[in-house]
């Protein structure tokens, strides 16, 4: 603990203290503010108010008269301190929380304070105000004595474990309780059941006699269907008698049927030569109508062949007409087709055109093929540059690294591990910063390097935390290597925009932004712009350092370059003025270097292009050419298809023609099917009305047959009455039983109950009255019963599995209980006794006694164990408890101050702090004590110690380890500047020679 500055707190204007790293021995008067220091500590570290006795609200605290003050307490920690500041306003009693410099809330401070093992609260680690506070120390019960003791002292996890015993203890209890409830409840709930028994007997006594009515209920219906199923069979078999006398009668009727069937055989030929009829004339009309369509596509539907002959005769003529118009059209084709061939072949003009085409295309080819040459040629010299320069940039990245590695080796190791196993991570890795940063212009080298700190330009870059946890655990942890990693933010970085753009300040000779200088990759960029703001900081000239007054003072800069200097400008917190720092610009060491290849290949480049532009001018005249010629051949195409065209027409022309004369002749012989399927039809009719004759006299011929055909009817509506009530009693029967609609025959279940019962009507009827008779002699007796005796079986049944989960439960957590008592209890005595090692040392160095043991009445009341500390001062007596009331107060400060002394020297706690513990005790205990805290304090591996008080007795032994810290405060206090430390220790030691 460094408590580096104090303003305006109680009895101080402004202090700064610096303790030793062992024993601080803190003298002065009283009134002087000593104890102004432990009040700086505690609030310091968000302790609360009550701990110091002074006063509940922390504007108390301020000097008098002021608005407010403040309190800086710096934390060592080996990867860097931590800064806690505290400014306590007095007018609403509120603070204001800085750590590290930056803006934070109490609640975090406290976790950061936790984390460090430090409790202000806690009595054994701090004591302020001794002649309040050991009362209270003496007033801490066993049990509080414990879990002081197990957090100040303990490991972490010793008092987890003691808060975890007394949950299990707790939830042992109500298990125990839980248990116990369910068998009492489970036995209550046997004994109702078995008085309830005899009534659900007899209840199930007449639920079988009512369930007997039912089935013979059920078995009455199919009785019944049995009955009626009979007499339909009955009915069935005097039906087919019926139908076989009939049948006889009708036989005797056979001749005239025959006759019948002789005239459909005459009328079945006839019909068939109609239907061939029909399809000849439906064959004749499809090919007329093809004819037409071929002849004119657009009629689509034939005229009705039954129109007027005159109608016929009429489009024949037009046919004839049609025919000498396409003979005269072909007449007139023929002559212009021999007019055309008159004219002289043209074939010969179009292969001379096609000779000039084929000569402009081998030409056109053959400078394509210089082109490719020359292009070629480029590729290579370009090719040659492209390997020039990735050989520059490896000797580049060779010089780099062998930098790196002169610098550090351990970060060179763990970039040939990296190049490795690059495989194994999931997001991008960077290698060092300064092997991965591209400066634009050598000479700005020098801001980047001067900017950033040569730890972060030797750091892993990690696009992912785990991967960077992975990365350390092997090349730190595991191969023990020295190097630093970072990772890029969350959210990218790398383009965030300036607070004011460069064009603003280049009246200033500023030219541009940091990161405008060099290039690096986007996560590696990211993380410079989040962590040094290099998109924010502007680099100048020698203009700049001219007007450096004016540059100050404008209220964005914060950090600057000019040519050769950096300037840095911090605004004070409090007064508000800015302060500005500046520093030399060192040259680069690690960023500059440049490769120049491109001069190499100039003239070559130049040559290849002056010969590429000439092909170039060549090639389209050709094209030119080419084009006159193509469309001089299509002239002359057109000109030799034209005869090719005329005689295609005539070709059509004269194909038309013919189609036309066939068509006319196809309509008189279409005309002759129709007339003959006229007459096939007029001789059916002749003979269908004498078939229809003969039918009626073979129905009229016979008054037994009618006889016959009527008893059949009655026969049949009888049977379909019958064949109905079976339907209707089977339905019935069915729905009585439950069956499904499609099911014909009595389930197996019912077809066995139905076997033991009667299978008559009488009989059932008989059975049914008897049955209902018993069933009516057991009165008083409800369904209720026997649902709450089911229910409470149920319930029986669900409380023994609870019971046996409970059970099993209670048995995992005895165990859990004596897993966790062995985790806490064996260390737990350990500690105590080591505690009473030291304690019984103490008191046996002071010719007196003490003891600590750990205390418990139950050994399973595991919130009941405690620490008793007993004493004794008089070898008269005997060991007494430590208490309030029994011993007196400088009995209680010696005692409170060993068992602290005991606690001292297993150092688990960062620091102690005692205020004035030797007040009240008599000069020998005081000397005793002295020694014991020197002896014990200034050990290397115990903790840092603070030990306030206002005297001290002459002749002590001091150690070289100490600190002593004279608190020489008041009024009449000579000014800090006029204090002359070198005067006042002569004079010491002038006057120390004198006595």
């Amino acid at each position: 603990v460094n408590i580096s500055n104090v303003r305006a707190y109680l009895t101080y204007d402004h202090s700064i203290v610096h303790p030793g790293p062992n024993l601080n021995m803190i003298v002065g008067a009283n009134g002087t503010g000593k104890s102004s220091i432990v009040c700086a500590i505690c609030l310091g570290l968000a302790g609360k108010t009550a701990i110091l006795g002074r006063g509940d609200k922390v504007g108390l605290y301020v000097k008098r008269g002021c608005n407010k003050g403040s309190v800086e307490i710096v934390l060592h920690k080996a990867k860097g301190n931590l800064v806690i500041n505290r400014e306590i306003h007095v007018e609403n009693n509120q603070s204001t929380w800085l750590l590290n410099g930056k803006h934070s809330s109490q609640k975090t401070v406290e976790e950061e304070v936790k984390a460090l093992q430090i409790q202000v609260s806690n009595l054994c680690q701090f004591l302020p105000q001794v002649s309040e506070k050991v009362g209270e120390f003496a007033k801490m019960t066993k049990i509080e004595l414990l879990e002081a003791t197990e957090k100040s002292v303990g490991p972490p996890e010793m008092y987890e474990f003691h808060c975890e015993l007394k949950t299990f203890r707790t939830k042992e209890r109500e298990l125990e309780n839980v248990c116990k409830e369910k068998a009492s409840a489970l036995e209550k709930f046997k004994q109702r059941n078995e008085r309830n028994k005899h009534d659900v007997e007899r209840y199930y006594e007449k639920k079988r006699h009512l369930d007997n009515i039912k089935m013979l209920e059920k078995k009455k219906p199919w009785v019944e269907y049995e009955t009626a199923r009979k007499e339909l069979e009955g009915v069935k078999k005097s039906r087919e008698d019926a139908k076989k006398q009939l049948k006889t009668v009708r036989e005797s009727q056979a001749p005239m049927l025959k006759k019948i069937q002789h005239i459909d055989s005459q009328l079945r030929p006839i019909e068939n030569q109609m239907k061939d009829k029909t399809v000849s004339i439906r064959e004749a009309s499809q090919k007329c109508k093809q004819k037409q369509d071929q002849l004119d596509r657009k009629h689509r539907e034939i005229e009705d062949i039954k129109q007027a002959f005159s109608l016929k005769q009429t489009e024949a003529a037009d046919r004839q007409k049609r025919i000498s118009n396409t003979r005269r059209m072909i007449d007139d084709l023929r002559a212009e087709l021999a007019n055309v061939g008159d004219q002289s072949d043209v074939t010969p003009r179009i292969n001379a055109v096609n000779a000039e085409l084929r000569r402009i295309q081998e030409e056109k080819a053959k400078m394509e093929g210089e082109k490719a040459d020359m292009r070629r040629e480029k590729d290579n010299l370009n090719g040659e540059l492209l390997k020039n320069r990735l050989r520059s940039l490896d000797d580049m990245m060779k010089i780099k690294e062998e930098k790196l590695r002169g610098r550090s080796k351990d970060t060179y190791a763990a970039v040939q591990w990296l190049r490795q196993n690059k495989h194994i991570f999931s997001g991008n890795v960077y290698e060092p910063m300064m092997l991965v940063i591209s400066v634009r212009n050598p000479n700005h080298a020098k801001y980047v390097e001067n900017h950033i700190p040569f730890n972060d330009l030797r750091a892993f870059v990690f696009q992912k935390r785990e991967d960077m946890e992975k990365f350390m655990m092997e090349v730190r942890d595991s191969q023990n290597l020295r190097v630093n990693s970072v990772f890029a933010p969350e959210e990218s970085c790398a383009t965030r925009a300036p607070s004011r753009p460069i064009e603003s300040l280049k009246r200033f000779g500023f030219f541009a932004y940091l990161r405008e200088l060099f290039d690096a990759p986007e996560e590696v960029m990211s993380y410079l712009c989040n962590q040094y703001k290099v998109h924010d900081v502007p680099v100048g000239t020698d203009q700049t350092k001219a007007m450096i007054k004016t540059v100050i003072e404008e209220p964005y800069l914060k950090v600057l370059y000019t040519a050769e200097e950096k300037y840095s400008l911090k605004k004070s917190f409090y007064s508000g003025k800015t302060s500005t720092s500046n520093s030399a610009v060192r040259p680069s060491q690690y960023l500059t270097m440049a490769v120049d290849a491109e001069e190499k290949c100039q003239l070559e480049d130049l040559e290849i292009k002056c010969n590429f532009c000439a092909m170039q001018e060549r090639t389209a005249k050709l094209d030119h050419c080419d084009n006159e010629l193509r469309a001089q051949k299509k002239g002359l195409s057109e000109m030799k298809g034209k005869k090719r065209q005329l005689e295609q027409k005539i070709s059509t022309k004269q194909d038309r023609w013919v189609a036309h004369t066939q068509a006319v002749s196809e309509y008189p012989y279409m005309a002759k099917l129709s007339m003959e399927k006229v007459y096939m039809a007029l001789e059916t009719v002749g003979m269908t009305a004498e078939k229809t004759k003969l039918e009626t006299d073979c129905r009229e011929g016979s008054a037994e047959l009618r006889v016959l055909e009527q008893a059949c009817a009655m026969l049949e509506q009888r049977k379909a009455r019958l064949l109905e009530m079976c339907k209707g009693l089977m339905r019935r029967a069915r729905e009585i039983c439950n069956m499904d609609p499609g099911e014909s025959a009595v389930p197996p279940d019912l077809h066995t109950a139905f076997s033991q019962l009667p299978d008559t009507m009488d009989e059932i009827d008989a059975m049914l009255n008897e049955e209902r008779s018993r069933a009516e002699c057991f009165t008083g007796l409800s369904e209720n019963v026997v649902d709450e005796y089911n229910r409470r079986e149920q319930e029986i049944k669900n409380l023994e599995k609870e019971l046996d989960e409970k059970s099993n439960a209670l048995k995992t957590y005895r165990q859990n209980i004596s897993e966790a008592k062995e985790r806490w209890l064996n260390p737990l005595k350990q500690l105590v006794e080591q505690i009473n090692d030291k304690f019984s040392d103490f008191f046996r160095s002071m010719q007196c006694a003490g003891e600590v043991d750990l205390h418990s009445e139950n050994e399973e009341e595991y919130d009941k164990y405690g620490i008793r500390i007993r004493v004794k001062f008089r070898s008269s007596t005997q060991l007494h408890e430590l208490t309030a009331h029994h011993q007196s107060g400088g009995e209680r400060s010696v005692s409170t101050m060993l068992y602290l002394m005991a606690l001292q020297e297993l150092n688990r706690c960062p620091f102690r702090v005692v205020d004035e513990i030797n007040q009240g005790m008599d000069p020998v205990n005081e000397r005793r004590v002295f020694d014991i805290v020197v002896r014990t304090a200034c050990k290397e591996t115990t903790s840092q110690y603070f030990f306030i008080t206002p005297k001290l007795l002459q002749n002590l032994q001091y150690a070289d380890e100490m600190t002593v810290l004279c608190v020489h405060n008041g009024p009449h206090m000579l000014p800090p500047n006029k204090w002359d430390e070198k005067a006042f220790t002569r004079r010491c030691l002038r006057r120390k020679a004198y006595d």
